[in-house]
């Protein structure tokens, strides 16, 4: 189990330095910041189904956006695809179709980013029933 967790965190290094060639730095903190969120609102519906909300508001604050979209960054595809990847790692299920929302803003408290994660709100209550009940 040791060396899978090795394995695991040596994988995640590996990406995040990718990432951060692509992009220099600040996505890498963003996508930490989007699993961080994914991971904190979870919820287990039974021994196999975790379910996580599957609509994220990443929003940047003017300085962060003017640079990324100078470069001619896609950062929503890649934090996208990224969580992607980090949900199939984890074995959760979306509630709905997965997206991110990338946007400009005045408001983040921080002065770079801010992060929410939240379910559609179309999604019924019975989603998160357990299917093998």
């Amino acid at each position: 189990m040791q060396t899978l967790n090795r394995w695991e965190r040596a994988i995640e290094r590996w990406e995040a330095s990718l990432l951060a060639k692509v992009v220099r730095g600040e996505p890498v903190e963003l996508l930490g910041a989007l699993k961080r969120e994914c991971d904190s609102h979870t919820v287990v519906c039974g021994p196999t189904r975790v379910v996580v909300p599957n609509v994220y508001d990443v929003e940047l604050a003017d300085p962060v956006h003017e640079e990324l979209t100078r470069r001619g960054c896609h950062v929503g595809q890649e934090l996208t695809d990224q969580l992607m990847r980090h949900a199939e790692d984890k074995g959760y299920e979306w509630v709905g179709p997965l997206t991110v929302h990338v946007s400009r803003s005045d408001r983040v408290p921080n002065g770079r980013y801010r992060v929410v994660g939240r379910p559609m709100t179309h999604i019924r209550a019975d989603t998160f029933a357990d299917a093998t009940a």
